[in-house]
């Protein structure tokens, strides 16, 4: 980005100074560890007050700051100083302000699993004709969004956003923030079902997407799923659907997964061949929604089918690494809830391998009440003749122990707390042999990301 610091100071509905006009801000940054230089430093207040590392921001090359007006006390006078009632809202205000003045057409996807994926998938289809910007890693929140609309070059054409939901609201927020041109959910799961209660409270919640979508908008959804065709209903904007159903408007076909990728045919383009790099069937109702939005956009097929192929996927979202002594991993340890589950050990269960599968699995979180009921039921989808080993972490992984020593000999269930990583890698890294394959899956807060690093 590049902006001059007058013209934050108007989006902000704040009286610019005349020596603002020549300094110019070309990033945005609420990380003082992260700092550039020219970078406007934007004070988040927090568990960690962000004003408490404007000097480090300073010294790192700010040559600017937000500052919250109920901090009275070391405001600096070494850089120009741009008071805000609160600092968040005014990061959201200057993104939305951005997000005019550049004007690319928005594409915003959401759902219970695959957010991450289809963003990557959607964002490298399109690339292949536009200049495209996409949300970097998680930023998927209400900080998050416009710091991805802030960090856009000024020639994007196109916005890929990622927009993640914990609570009703938030995604009413973040669509009416972005606008989207297009919207896309890709499935509805139990992912928060602790905080709505039912699936079909998350896919109430997921439909706030198009609270801001543009009335010539177009939104894309499963068609698979009844809960978003029957909610569809009540959207004005045109709605294209996806899925296994010869009745959607993208449906594969023909899917044939090996160890590494996986293939597979759409109806409407019956004689082309599409390949992903990843396995697993389910990857390719993400891929079959990047189709989607692609069609919208005029892209050629040859050009999609390329991009597909090749496509830059987010880490640690069903990446396959090397361990130090040579076994395979297959790193999905960002998120996790039982569809996901489910989903990824079918397909980690058909993956050929001369040694053994291990899986290691971490707590699903943010389940509720029945989290204790979802873990145990997990057991039916882990087979004995196609798993060697399982090694699971977290009080809740207990009540999944329990349950798969009914049907595996003990040595092979391992069990251990959250706080007993270093001991569950150790006991790991002891078994993992040249030719083994290991799976690692669990929701972010079990950290099983250190699991990998000391693996690999």
């Amino acid at each position: 980005m590049k902006m001059q610091l007058a013209e934050v100071a108007r989006a902000l509905n704040i009286e610019a100074k005349e020596e603002w006009e020549d300094i110019s801000i070309t990033s945005v940054c609420f990380d003082s560890r992260k700092i550039e230089s020219g970078a406007l430093f934007i004070p988040l207040v927090a568990e960690n007050d962000g004003h408490k590392y404007v000097e480090a921001a300073i010294n790192g090359g700010a040559v600017a700051t937000l500052w919250q007006e109920d901090h009275s006390e070391n405001i600096p006078d070494s850089i120009a100083v741009l008071p805000v009632s609160d600092t968040l809202v005014a990061l959201q205000q200057l993104g939305k302000h951005y997000l005019m003045k550049i004007n690319p057409k928005v594409v915003a996807i959401t759902g219970s699993n695959g957010k991450t994926t289809t963003k990557d998938m959607t964002a490298a289809v399109l690339a292949t004709q536009f200049n495209v910007h996409k949300t970097f890693a998680n930023f998927n929140n209400e900080i998050g969004v416009p710091m991805t609309i802030l960090s856009m070059e000024p020639n994007t054409e196109v916005l890929v956003v990622e927009m993640g939901m914990d609570r009703y609201g938030q995604l009413d927020f973040l669509s009416k923030l972005a606008e989207p041109d297009v919207a896309v959910i890709t499935m509805i799961g139990e992912a928060h079902i602790e905080f709505f209660g039912t699936r079909d409270h998350i896919a109430d919640a997921k439909m706030e997407i198009t609270h801001g979508l543009k009335e010539d908008g177009e939104l894309v959804i499963n068609g698979d799923e009844p809960l978003l065709t029957t909610k569809a209903k009540e959207v004005s904007q045109e709605v294209l659907t996806f899925g296994s159903l010869d009745n959607n408007d993208m449906c594969a076909m023909d899917i044939v997964s090996d160890a590494t990728k996986t293939s597979f045919k759409v109806a409407t383009w019956p004689e082309v061949d599409f390949t992903i790099n990843m396995i697993g069937a389910y990857n390719v109702f993400n891929a079959l929604a990047a189709l989607s939005v692609g069609n919208i956009y005029h892209i050629p097929v040859d050009k999609m089918q390329k991009a597909l192929a090749s496509f830059d996927l987010t880490a640690n979202r069903t990446e396959w690494l090397e361990a130090k002594n040579g076994a395979k991993i297959l790193s999905d340890v960002y998120n996790s809830n039982p569809t996901a589950v489910k989903e990824v050990l079918y397909a980690f269960e058909q993956v050929p391998t001369e040694g053994k599968r291990i899986i290691v699995l971490g707590d699903m979180l943010e389940l509720g009440e029945k989290a204790a009921e979802m873990h145990s039921n997990l057991a039916q989808a882990i087979n004995p003749d196609r798993i060697d080993s399982v090694y699971l972490c977290g009080e809740l992984m207990g009540h999944l122990a329990e349950k798969l020593r009914e049907k595996f000999d003990e040595t092979q269930i391992h069990h251990y707390q959250k706080d007993d990583l270093l001991t569950l890698t150790s006991d790991l890294k002891n078994e993992l042999m040249s030719d083994d394959i290991v799976l690692l899956k669990a929701s972010h807060g079990i950290h099983l990301e250190n699991v990998v690093s000391e693996l690999i």
